[in-house]
């Protein structure tokens, strides 16, 4: 089987993230760049991942042209392929409709803060207006968002996007996001809401950067 590598890594992520209940039913979609050749394992397009193989992980090319798998690739191509053409320190990307990271992502003014140190790594978040999925539009205006070296968007009605360097980042920046959005939610809720100074903030990334935090 071509690309089982990274078929298999992106089999297993997706089925972290239904464990972790990011990923319900057929909704979100995991995707992979290989290290040496221009491809990409993507996962598959309206396909339960209960007894998902890794033959059944999609491969497509940079411009998201199918190459390989025994079913289509995810509707969010354009939007994981964009993303991966604009930043080449990307290798892997996370798109989830997790709940409470789409609850924050609307509003007028919408914004999520770090509630909690590990969180700093994943900010700022950026927030994206509401654009029809598998589209090139939602696609470009999640590049935007996210620019040179952002890690996590919200889709405003709709869920996160969130990249790494691999695999293992690109979780952690899912996962932390929903965990940024579900603290910010209820402590919202109970009025207690007061997320990190800015100062703390810009400290805790620059100790993650080099490093050296706890």
């Amino acid at each position: 089987m071509k690309y089982e590598r990274i078929r298999t890594i992106v089999l297993n992520a997706i089925e972290e993230a239904v464990a972790q209940g990011l990923v319900k039913g057929t909704s979100g979609n995991i995707a992979l760049r290989d290290d040496e050749d221009d491809v990409i394992a993507i996962t598959p397009s309206g396909i339960s991942y209960t007894g998902m193989k890794p033959e059944d992980i999609a491969i497509v090319d940079l411009d998201g042209n199918w190459l390989d798998g025994n079913y289509k690739p995810s509707s969010e191509v354009p939007m994981h392929t964009a993303v991966m053409r604009a930043r080449p320190d990307v290798k892997a990307t996370v798109h989830t409709h997790a709940m409470f990271a789409t609850i924050m992502a609307m509003g007028e003014n919408p914004e999520l803060r770090p509630i909690t140190p590990p969180q700093c790594e994943f900010t700022p978040v950026g927030i994206v207006p509401f654009t029809m999925p598998g589209s090139n539009d939602v696609a470009e205006k999640v590049v935007e968002a996210l620019g040179d070296n952002g890690r996590a968007v919200l889709i405003k009605n709709h869920g996160m996007f969130c990249c790494g360097k691999d695999m293992k980042a690109a979780m952690a920046a899912t996962t932390y996001t929903e965990e940024m959005a579900v603290t910010t939610f209820y402590a919202k809720l109970l009025g207690t809401y007061e997320p990190m100074p800015e100062e703390g903030e810009k400290a805790m990334k620059a100790l993650i950067a080099a490093d050296q935090a706890v």
